[in-house]
């Protein structure tokens, strides 16, 4: 098991690459604020799309990490991994309540209504209450085996419902916008435009690092403290 100095420095090394992500975060601002020109349909209204995209991708890598170390739990039976798929579940619980915050925010703007029962944003939707769920199912069981093993399975049923979300605009008659990255075909953006974008992703996924790995030095501190108890 992790030794208390090494679950220090895992939480310092997660409070530092957090930092890093911060400024990170703070700099794409400051360029898409004062340094990007309107988007000509949307006006400024366009610039949600630097909060809204990158916390969709972050969101939904937590969510892949979770279902990706519960299956290995469920091979390898390490405790550690369960802990991380719940320090990264926790943190794209966050990123996800931001992408569900920004979105109507957005559609109230250009669509006009606050939400729309859109296959897009309902399948998101249900993502997220699907990990509602996780952590509901987490706090009413006491074994922490029995606990890992089902969060492992809504993990994984998680990770499956990722990229169907994502075919979701090409499947159904959707009122979503078309992908502007992970696309067939090029980027519909001119560069003034994709250049935040791009950089607001490697700024939130640094953020992600930080975050996750910041909750998972605290999950192995709770952890060891179980273990001891248990002895």
């Amino acid at each position: 098991m992790t030794s208390g100095n090494n679950v220090d420095r895992v939480i310092t090394r997660g409070r530092v690459i957090t930092i890093v992500g911060l400024i990170g975060v703070a700099a794409v601002y400051v360029l898409s604020l004062g340094f990007t020109p309107p988007e000509a349909n949307q006006g400024l209204a366009f610039k949600i799309l630097y909060v809204h995209a990158p916390s969709a991708w972050a969101m939904e890598t937590s969510f892949v990490m979770v279902g990706v170390t519960g299956a290995l739990f469920l091979w390898l039976g390490d405790r550690r991994l369960d802990v991380f798929a719940e320090a990264s579940a926790t943190v794209g619980m966050v990123f996800g309540a931001i992408l569900l915050l920004s979105g109507p925010i957005w559609g109230k703007t250009i669509w006009g209504a606050w939400w729309v029962w859109d296959p897009r944003l309902t399948f998101t939707l249900l993502l997220y209450l699907l990990f509602a769920g996780y952590f509901a199912l987490r706090s009413s069981l006491r074994d922490p085996i029995e606990r890992a093993r089902f969060g492992a399975v809504i993990g994984i049923m998680g990770t499956v419902l990722v990229p169907f979300i994502h075919l979701t605009v090409y499947l159904f008659n959707s009122q979503h916008p078309m992908p502007v990255l992970m696309a067939p075909q090029k980027s519909p953006l001119p560069w003034v435009l994709l250049r935040p974008l791009l950089l607001s992703l490697v700024a939130f996924t640094v953020l992600y690092v930080g975050f996750v790995t910041t909750r998972y030095g605290i999950g192995l501190r709770r952890l060891a403290e179980e273990m001891r108890d248990a002895e």
